[in-house]
């Protein structure tokens, strides 16, 4: 199994900054992308931010140049900053991995818990 544990979130004003971390733990061998969706109240979740394996790193079209993505592969994990925030960035963040548990097998997802942001006006 693999666990995610995310910490960081809560209250910021507009125009603020927010820093997410996350971490991977378990029996994996590696991990293909690491990232954050996001999900606001009654809607499915929307992926904002990846970091992939071969340095990609892909953003939401709404947090590009505001949001920045960064993974450390030796430590499993990774980090969202959150600058410029808007109201509309309130919502619950969720970090993901994408990640192989053996040679040959195949690539799973797995997600955290969630953390809530709240942006005020």
């Amino acid at each position: 199994q693999v666990q995610l544990v995310e910490s960081g979130g809560g209250a910021a004003q507009t125009g603020g900054s927010l820093r997410l971390s996350c971490k991977a733990s378990g029996t994996f061998i590696t991990i293909q992308r690491m990232g954050w969706y996001r999900r606001y109240p009654g809607k499915r979740n929307e992926l904002i931010a990846e970091s992939i394996s071969d340095g990609r790193a892909n953003y939401e079209e709404s947090v590009k140049g505001r949001f920045t993505v960064s993974r450390d592969i030796t430590r499993n994990t990774v980090d969202l900053q959150m600058d410029s925030l808007k109201p509309e960035d309130t919502a619950t963040y969720s970090c993901y991995a994408v990640v192989k548990m053996q040679v040959g097998g195949d690539w799973a997802s797995y997600w955290g818990q969630g953390t809530k942001v709240f942006v005020s006006s």
